[in-house]
């Protein structure tokens, strides 16, 4: 088969990693597109994939967004068409499954926070499958047309699936100068560009002045674009690691004390490698992170002070493991639709 993915934020090229690994094992063709936005592009680089790079993000504005979407539309369908593509794959991009359904290509999406109302309802609509976990009420995707046999879902994390094969790399401390006798904190800023987080929240900002001036941790930054890298760094926090580029991050997380995020899959990351997990996100909570504290794998953060700050032990008891192959079968049912 020749199969098509398309990549438009920095998780994507983690939770397809695997996937296309698993299709190109398995004799299929895979062409990627990507949109250039925050590390999307040097995710793909550095987990051995490439991409054909399509359109770039649109900024704050719903209408910056609309104009980029319109742009990036009508130069997907214009690069796709003719390719004799017979599956289209995404992770929440609603570009991909709406140009699909326009070339009338089968298609799946799949994606783990469901009140991106806007994008579930272009995105969801246009797919042939959509494919979320299982903690997610089917109730709340019914109202983007996404009911069974549509809509399939699979047990735990996505990130219990991508980081199956994981193992971190001990020299990544040793590469930012970071002192294992530290409490190592990897922090990650809100998403400030996304549409379902409007309101900015103070408590990342509160929470990253708290741990940047304590001597015995260290605080590595991971920022999700230039005006948050700068941001940060003018604080001058002496405890705060920012880096230039992108990092192994999920080797960060796993040799870390704590996590702090204002995002999803950074969090989720931590719950699925057994790591201490704050959430400062200031949105709806989705299905997924309502589980995550339900069983307590994800704690809200409410005053920085709270944080436990201390070196933990690292066991692989802690780690949950499951086998993509599950989810690339659910993607994958879009062909028998």
């Amino acid at each position: 088969m020749n199969i098509w993915v398309d990549m438009t934020a920095s998780a994507h090229p983690l939770v397809f990693r695997p996937l296309v690994g698993l299709l190109e094992s398995q004799g299929h063709a895979v062409e990627i597109t990507a949109r250039d936005y925050a590390q999307t592009l040097q995710l793909i680089e550095s987990h051995g994939m490439t991409a054909t790079v399509i359109g770039h993000h649109g900024g704050r504005s719903s209408t910056g967004k609309a104009r980029q979407l319109r742009a990036r539309l009508k130069a997907l369908r214009a690069w796709a068409k003719g390719r004799d593509f017979d599956l289209a794959l995404a992770h929440g991009s609603h570009e991909l499954t709406m140009t699909a359904r326009r070339l009338g290509i089968p298609s799946s999406t799949t994606f783990d926070y469901e009140w991106a109302w806007l994008q579930h309802q272009l995105g969801c609509r246009a797919a042939t499958r959509v494919v979320v976990p299982d903690s997610i009420p089917a109730e709340r995707l019914a109202r983007y047309g996404a009911r069974p046999p549509k809509l399939q879902q699979y047990p735990g994390l996505k990130e219990e699936y991508y980081l199956a094969d994981f193992e971190p790399d001990e020299r990544v401390l040793a590469d930012w100068g970071i002192d294992p006798a530290r409490v190592l904190v990897v922090l990650r800023p809100p998403p400030d560009v996304s549409l379902y987080h409007r309101h900015s929240n103070p408590l990342f900002p509160l929470t990253l002045e708290h741990v940047g001036t304590l001597e015995n941790v260290h605080a590595f930054v991971i920022p999700r674009t230039v005006e948050q890298r700068d941001y940060v760094r003018s604080l001058a926090l002496p405890s705060v690691i920012v880096p230039d580029e992108a990092v192994d991050a999920q080797s960060l997380i796993a040799l870390s004390d704590l996590v702090v995020s204002a995002g999803g899959t950074m969090n989720r990351e931590a719950a699925a490698l057994g790591v201490p997990v704050y959430t400062t996100y200031g949105g709806r909570l989705g299905g997924v992170d309502e589980q995550l504290i339900r069983e307590d794998r994800l704690r809200p953060l409410t005053d920085p002070r709270a944080l436990e700050l201390h070196k933990r032990e690292r066991t692989a008891e802690s780690r949950v493991r499951r086998d993509p192959q599950v989810m690339l079968d659910l993607l994958l049912s879009a062909l028998d639709a």
